[in-house]
């Protein structure tokens, strides 16, 4: 284990040390940290004892006095130090093990470590937790963490996750409810498996954790076309069932605790709820209430759009086909003369048809869309591309189409839950 400093904060005391990006914290204290967490704890101390090994091999002890919140100013590429607790569940729904070979390697790694769902809020089931890391948890107390229930029915719950130890999840949730851990808890819910009478069951059991609930979403399995296992999408009839279902749960708890993603409304027909559906927007990375944000963020912005361009312009946003149906809908209030504004729906071949969300949206599929429609203006949302890159799913580059297309300007959108940064681009125009 090798905790290696990737960056250095100017002016703090690291940097006064003279600490760098690439040399290594041996321990502090006299403690090897294991994490971001052992490591935030020993360095409140007024006195340090820092033992660094510099890139040239140098070793180094500093005897540090400090305020007690003073921070070092060191940053790490990992939050854990020591190995990730790896995913031991083989669940029917996995999408890790519904890709293709030869992407890249990270795609396929399955970690299942609670202090990753703490300090990134990654989705845990508990089913690989030693009493050791029970016992840490309770010492530690992280809240919120984000667990992946899916079914309070035992026997299901070990079907589903392939894995005898997910029969214990009302066991595990009593734990967290005993030491007052609170949760954001997630149901990926699978027609004929978990939905139902089975999902009427798991709600039901989940009233009992009302005080450590802060959030519970329920979001449709997805399929790609390699999986193995026939598996059930969600259609309309399913749709609408768990949006009563959600509902009448709240209904009974007095209070928006539940909510079903944008997809089953999407699914069903129905209109998207109102911003107070959704509280706080807890679970928005999973796509709930990311329409709403986008709805209600449109409104303000369509009072600041030009009245006109002074050269006529062809912007096409290329989007996956759930997201495009919502700004098919925003662009018949688009009024800019001079501005042809297109909502280019890319299918998703590389996965499947039942694949429709944009982040699974591969360079393969928008480079045939670039293809088939001649676009000029590119807007391409940055969900599609690996954190801090231009990488698609499947490796291929922005720069790599530019290479192809060097006539196409590419415009990439940060924050896909806002229009704001589009009406930004039409006023670049």
């Amino acid at each position: 284990m090798k905790i290696i400093i990737s960056q250095v904060e100017k002016n703090s005391i690291a940097d006064e040390l003279a600490l760098c990006a690439g040399d290594e914290i041996v321990s502090i204290n006299n403690t090897v940290p294991r994490d971001i967490i052992d490591y935030s704890f020993l360095v409140k101390d007024e006195e340090i004892l820092l033992h660094i090994k510099r890139k040239s091999g140098e070793e180094e002890l500093f005897e540090i006095e400090k305020d007690f919140d003073d921070d070092l100013g060191i940053s790490f590429e990992s939050a854990v130090f020591d190995r990730v607790k790896p995913c031991c569940n083989k669940c029917i729904f996995c999408f890790v093990d519904q890709q293709p070979k030869g992407l890249r390697k990270s795609l396929y790694v399955k970690d299942d470590d609670w202090r990753l769902s703490y300090l990134q809020g990654t989705y845990i089931t508990l089913t690989n937790m030693k009493e050791k890391d029970w016992q840490r948890l309770e010492n530690f107390h992280p809240s919120p963490l984000y667990v992946s229930i899916h079914t309070t029915n035992p026997e299901l719950r070990a079907k589903m996750l392939n894995n005898p130890n997910a029969a214990r999840i009302m066991d595990d949730l009593e734990r967290l409810k005993k030491n007052d851990i609170k949760i954001h808890g997630q149901i990926v819910l699978c027609p004929t498996y978990n939905d139902g009478d089975e999902l009427l069951r798991t709600l039901e059991d989940l009233k009992k954790f009302k005080k450590i609930l802060n959030s519970l979403a329920i979001v449709p399995v997805g399929v790609s076309k390699y999986r193995k296992e026939n598996l059930k999408t969600v259609d309309k009839d399913v749709a609408n069932f768990v949006i009563k279902a959600v509902e009448d749960f709240n209904l009974q708890m007095k209070k928006n605790i539940l909510m079903a993603s944008d997809e089953f409304f999407l699914i069903s027909g129905q209109e998207i709820p109102e911003k107070k559906y959704y509280g706080d927007f807890a679970q928005i990375e999973d796509g709930v209430g990311a329409i709403r944000l986008l709805k209600d963020d449109f409104k303000k912005c369509k009072k600041k759009l030009k009245k006109s361009l002074k050269k006529p312009c062809r912007l096409s946003l290329l989007t996956g086909l759930s997201a495009a149906k919502i700004f098919e809908e925003l662009k018949k209030e688009i009024n800019v003369t001079g501005l042809d504004f297109e909502v280019i729906g890319v299918k998703n071949k590389f996965f499947g048809d039942k694949i429709n969300v944009t982040g699974l949206v591969t360079g393969t599929d928008l480079k045939k869309v670039i293809k088939e429609y001649k676009v000029q203006n590119a807007i391409i949302p940055s969900v599609m591309l690996r954190d801090g890159t231009d990488e698609f799913l499947d490796g291929i580059k922005i720069s790599d189409i530019k290479k192809e297309y060097p006539e196409i300007k590419f415009y990439i959108i940060k924050n896909c839950y806002k229009f704001k940064e589009i009406l930004e681009i039409i006023d670049s125009l």
